[in-house]
């Protein structure tokens, strides 16, 4: 009777121990993931640097109101030669784009090309590097939202590695990245774009640069 209590005892301790061992590890997982969200908010909530330079175009991502605004105004300031927006609807037209933006002067009408096949930010990218290419182009100012941007750095270095990137973030008054988990929408919003950018970032590091590069 004593062995056979024996062999039940030992048999429960592997047991016992990876249970443990598995809670350990749903711990540190659980613990990782937070800092990792608290880093891409506090990366998110800063300002960004305006390098004040030049490059051969501005891309803009749809998306919100206040990144076309500011693509515009960075071509009026003659920061580049042309300005790019990815990912446009197909019912919309220049006019009508630069109508709904209130802050186009006429005479840069034909500075401006619209992408409208771009249905994320992959595909904006990859959108982007088809019209710098044809351009012969090889630096650009992305605009783009504050939470969005990490993201969208990552797609577009994969495809054009050897371009000059050049981070521009808008900051939608909206989203509250300082004090982020305590507005439920503004919480969402910061989680969401943090598991895109981490599966984002898993296939950039499984696929490497793509084999067309600017």
């Amino acid at each position: 009777m004593g062995r056979l209590r024996g062999l039940i005892t030992r048999g429960r301790r592997p047991r016992r121990l990876f249970g443990r061992r598995a809670r350990l590890a749903v711990l540190a997982s659980a613990f990782a993931f937070v800092a990792g969200l608290s880093w891409f908010a506090d990366r998110a909530a800063r300002p960004g640097v305006d390098d004040g330079g030049h490059t051969d175009a501005i891309v803009v991502l749809t998306g919100g109101s206040e990144r076309l605004a500011t693509g515009l105004a960075l071509l009026a300031d003659r920061r580049a030669r042309m300005l790019f927006v990815s990912g446009v609807s197909g019912e919309v037209d220049l006019e009508t784009l630069l109508q709904q933006s209130a802050a186009a002067p006429g005479d840069l009408q034909g500075r401006i090309a619209l992408g409208y096949i771009a249905a994320d930010t992959r595909g904006n990218a990859l959108e982007t590097a088809d019209w710098m290419r044809r351009q012969g182009y090889s630096s650009l100012r992305l605009v783009t939202a504050n939470y969005h941007m990490a993201r969208s750095l990552l797609e577009f270095r994969r495809v054009l590695p050897d371009a000059v990137i050049v981070p521009h973030p808008v900051h939608p008054a909206r989203v509250h990245l300082e004090d982020w988990w305590r507005w439920p929408g503004s919480a969402r919003l910061i989680t969401m774009e943090y598991l895109k950018y981490l599966l984002a970032l898993g296939r950039s590091l499984v696929l490497g640069p793509a084999s067309q590069p600017v």
